[in-house]
């Protein structure tokens, strides 16, 4: 069974930055892609960005530029670092691996 546990959000002035971790168990994730989403207040969930198991990395275009997604596979854990964050950015971030998602972490991105 996966377990997704995230940590590293909270409130931060705009132009900050944020690191959010997503910590994976349940098996290896070495061979699956694994993604960040998104969803702002009164709005549905939409996709940020996502490490592809080859190497590969996939962002939105708001994103693109401003946030970095890696991962360790030795430690089954997922990374995003969030730069420049915008006042707009203010949403709960959730990572997802095979259809699962975690508890979901609030960025409040405020002056």
């Amino acid at each position: 069974q996966v377990q997704l546990v995230e940590s590293g959000g909270g409130l931060v002035q705009p132009g900050g930055s944020l690191r959010l971790s997503c910590a994976a168990s349940g098996r290896t994730f070495s061979d699956v892609n694994m993604g960040w989403y998104r969803q702002a207040p009164g709005k549905g969930r939409e996709f940020v960005a996502i490490s592809g198991y080859l190497g590969t990395t996939l962002y939105s275009d708001s994103a693109k530029g401003r946030f970095t997604i890696s991962r360790d596979n030795a430690t089954n854990t997922l990374y995003l670092q969030m730069n420049n964050l915008k006042p707009e950015g203010t949403a709960i971030c959730y990572c997802s691996v095979l259809q699962c998602w975690d508890q979901g972490a609030q960025i409040a991105v405020s002056s």
